[in-house]
């Protein structure tokens, strides 16, 4: 049974409809991310499920009660805002204090709290430091100790590691997914990076113009995107449009006669009838001359660009150009013929 769920759900901005008849549901315990570009709904859905935001139409239940009116200091939720909101005039301790001293606690209950998470997020020995001493990590960790500390239902992370260098955004979500399952506490994380939601969630929902394109686990999301708009956002660069297909692959009518794919399907049982091929620049390889095997195109090489570990080649063929990372010691040249191919079990299908 699901802890969290919007049913039918619609919000406006302005007279204008940012969520329309939107549902969405977690279970207990899960961490799910909320991914998808700007302006996709994503903090919109965030805001709502916080209290920020009232639905114009719709449920919001939780834990079995109806949440809907229910106003955002009557919920027991935690929040991680993205530029972290903390008090700059008070230390690491009474920052994270905060939250349970309006709440009246005793104050030997508000030190033991405040101690306990301070030694889950690691900052023992922080306590009296002030926000300007700390890193930009460590003031996202006391921002997670302050609404962990409050013991709350659920943990709300509107893109909490924006503001930090690439190096340190990996280590944070370690410890946010290291916490997050030590704790066992239902989240909700908004992020327009992909690799960081794949990384640290149970389930992801990718958003577009306030709809879930696809909402499942990060594996399955990666290797079987079920749109065109879920592929090109998570990396599948190159696409080729079928003229038909079978049980056995795909056609596409070329001006010298008809290429068959062979292989071409979704093998995760979903049933799509797409006739749009999608694969990833990694998942393309290329081969030096003409190739006689199946899911082959020839191709001629019109950039090479050095990446480091590999090289990025744009291939242009009678389908298109395609883009293609190799790694090889020999790189091909520009103007060299190539054959492209392409791997039946690398090659989905989209809508």
């Amino acid at each position: 049974m699901a802890l969290l769920s919007l049913e039918h759900v619609s919000v406006a901005y302005d007279n204008r409809l940012i969520l329309e008849d939107f549902n969405l549901s977690l279970a207990k315990g899960q961490l799910l991310s909320l991914l998808g570009p700007s302006g996709c709904g994503k903090t919109t859905t965030l805001r709502l499920i916080a209290g920020f935001l009232n639905a114009e139409a719709g449920n919001f239940m939780f834990s079995g009660k109806d949440y809907t009116r229910v106003p955002v200091e009557k919920r027991n939720f935690g929040f991680v805002f993205q530029n972290y909101a903390l008090f700059p005039h008070l230390s690491v301790y009474d920052n994270v204090a905060f939250g349970l001293r309006l709440r009246k606690l005793k104050e030997a209950e508000v030190r033991k709290r405040v101690t306990r998470m301070l030694e889950i997020v690691s900052l023992g020995g922080f306590e009296k430091r002030l926000p300007a001493a700390l890193s930009g990590g460590q003031r996202q960790r006391v921002a997670i100790a302050r609404a962990l500390v409050i013991e709350p239902d659920l943990l709300l992370f509107d893109e909490p590691l924006s503001n930090l260098d690439a190096n340190l955004r990996v280590n944070m979500r370690v410890e946010i997914r290291r916490i997050q399952q030590e704790l066992g506490i239902t989240t909700v994380y908004v992020s327009h990076d992909q690799e960081e939601c794949f990384s640290i969630s149970d389930q992801v929902a990718v958003m577009n113009n306030g709809k879930i394109e696809q909402l499942n686990q990060p594996p399955a999301i990666f290797k079987y995107p079920a749109s065109e708009f879920v592929a090109r956002f998570i990396g599948f660069g190159n696409f080729i449009s079928f003229d038909g297909r079978n049980d056995e692959g795909a056609d596409i009518e070329l001006s010298r006669g008809a290429l068959k794919f062979l292989g071409v399907k979704r093998p995760d049982g979903e049933g799509n009838t797409g006739l749009l091929g999608a694969i990833r620049p990694d998942d393309l390889q290329l081969l030096s001359g003409p190739a006689d095997s199946g899911n082959t195109l020839p191709g001629t090489v019109q950039v090479s660009t050095y990446l480091g570990r590999s090289y990025q080649y744009q291939v242009e063929t009678e389908l298109g150009v395609f883009t293609v990372n190799q790694e090889m010691e020999q790189p091909f040249s520009q103007g060299e013929r190539v054959t492209v191919y392409f791997p039946k079990e690398k090659l989905v299908l989209v809508q």
